[in-house]
């Protein structure tokens, strides 16, 4: 007989802080910060990103969370409980992580594939130039690194909510921390001299990272720095995408959500700092400025470069780096599944196991097929915003560019103008807790928000470039 489904929740407020954070802090801080920020003038990037992190980011996280607590659903459910005519919303939002499921595995298993050369002593053998491209070619090992990537995820996601993912994220975050924190402080002791007799230190790299530097800066280009960082905001707090629905509905009625929130934001921000601090200073040291131009190949192209140049010590601190990066690749990757499980719990009243069975089924033949698409069925297609993709680049761009700043922007409208921040708000103060950004957010989810939204989402998808 099919078992009961019983919704679990997180024991206290550290276990839905720690799983929530290790959600957010995954390779959208480890692998697309840093790139981003070197791409838009380290410093102006950072600027916007913490401007908009305690503004938008706040906003939008607050709102997911107390959504899920509110209506103990996840997201599939959760807004046609909120509101009979907006259930549309819901399947929206379940749409994204099945989107992303199964091309974050086949990335999580390049970062695996990585960690296992260097711990084996080949890492250096990853910077020879079309190594990363030889590798994703090949129609076996993506494939099989894809497996035991999605292995570990399916794992934590099958043993439930207080043995999994509670569980594991108490013991994974606080080895992600550790790792991040001394690779970044490591990168800052680096000193180079190239061909040219030139010697750049990581403490030099930091400044270009973090000084803002508005030389040649026009308002275009301050624009695109913004929507960047705004763009990185949905990959960094895990919103829009049906995640921190989830994760608020396993919050108990007595936890604090505002003290919660602050410190998954404080948590996120910090550790996407110190990843931009552990690569950028060690790509300026060794590459300068030219190598923080490597953009998206900056982790598996141009940071193994890196560790080779060190000689010895790449390595070790290669090791460490794809450790410290397979954790959170891991601990993102439970989130999403989980999005997916809980989603088809609450539906069709399934239990864990039977819904979680269901998800590894799609999620091992999606996975396999993305890894295909650099083979054997590999195409190239034009995306509206510009780009050149495969299937990857296709799943990526529907969901990042298209879906989440709908669901976005939907969200603000449901909230701030269909059942009103009040809603929110009550939610949050629930216990007499204190809302201390209350104003804040009114303007944001009302006004402020929905405005930055559109302009994203006409951004996405070609609008601005079709008229340029």
């Amino acid at each position: 007989m099919e078992q009961k489904n019983t919704r679990s929740n997180f024991s206290n407020s550290v276990g839905f802080i720690m799983a929530a954070a290790g959600s957010a802090v995954g390779l959208g801080n480890i692998w697309r910060f840093p790139y981003l920020a070197a791409k838009d003038g380290g410093g102006v990037f950072i600027l916007c990103y913490i401007i908009l992190a305690l503004t938008f980011g706040f906003a939008l996280l607050t709102t997911e969370v107390a959504i899920g607590r509110k209506t103990a659903q996840s997201p599939l459910t959760a807004y046609g409980k909120l509101h009979k005519n907006w259930g549309f919303l819901g399947t929206l939002a379940c749409l994204v992580p099945t989107l992303i499921l199964p091309y974050y595995c086949s990335i999580g298993g390049w970062v695996f594939k990585y960690l296992f050369s260097f711990v084996t002593g080949k890492g250096f053998a990853s910077a020879e130039d079309g190594y990363f491209t030889g590798f994703i070619s090949e129609t076996g090992q993506p494939v099989i690194w894809m497996l035991l990537f999605f292995a570990a995820t399916a794992f934590v996601v099958y043993s439930g909510v207080n043995k999994g993912i509670e569980k594991y994220n108490r013991i994974l975050m606080p080895v992600l921390v550790v790792l991040v924190v001394g690779i970044a402080f490591f990168s800052l002791t680096l000193t180079h001299t190239d061909g040219q007799g030139v010697t750049r230190t990581g403490m030099q790299g930091l400044a270009v990272y973090l000084i803002p530097d508005f030389t040649g800066m026009t308002l275009s280009k301050f624009l695109s720095v913004i929507m960047d960082a705004m763009g990185q905001m949905f990959f960094s707090i895990s919103v829009a995408m049906g995640i921190m629905v989830a994760y608020g509905s396993y919050a108990t009625k007595d936890t604090d959500l505002m003290r919660s929130i602050n410190r998954i934001e404080i948590f996120d921000t910090v550790v996407a700092l110190l990843a931009g601090m552990m690569i950028i200073p060690a790509v300026f040291t060794f590459a300068g400025t030219e190598g923080m131009s490597a953009g998206p190949g900056l982790m598996f192209v141009s940071l193994p470069k890196i560790f080779a140049a060190m000689g010895g010590a790449g390595h070790v601190i290669g090791s460490a780096f794809f450790l410290m990066t397979a954790f959170a690749a891991v601990t993102s990757a439970v989130s999403v599944m989980e999005a997916i499980t809980s989603s088809l719990m609450d539906a069709f009243h399934v239990s864990r196991r039977r819904a979680a069975t269901f998800v590894a089924a799609y999620a091992v033949a999606g996975g396999i097929i993305v890894c295909l698409g650099y083979n054997l069925l590999y195409f190239e297609a034009a995306l509206p915003n510009g780009n050149v993709g495969q299937i990857l680049d296709i799943l990526d761009y529907l969901s990042n560019n298209c879906i989440m700043p709908l669901i976005a922007l939907l969200t603000c409208i449901l909230i701030g103008w269909v059942v009103s921040p009040q809603t929110v708000i009550d939610e949050v103060t629930l216990g007499g807790h204190r809302f201390s950004r209350r104003k804040l957010y009114v303007v944001m989810i009302k006004f402020a928000a929905p405005v930055l939204l559109f302009v994203l989402l006409l951004q996405s998808v070609g609008i601005f470039e079709m008229l340029s």
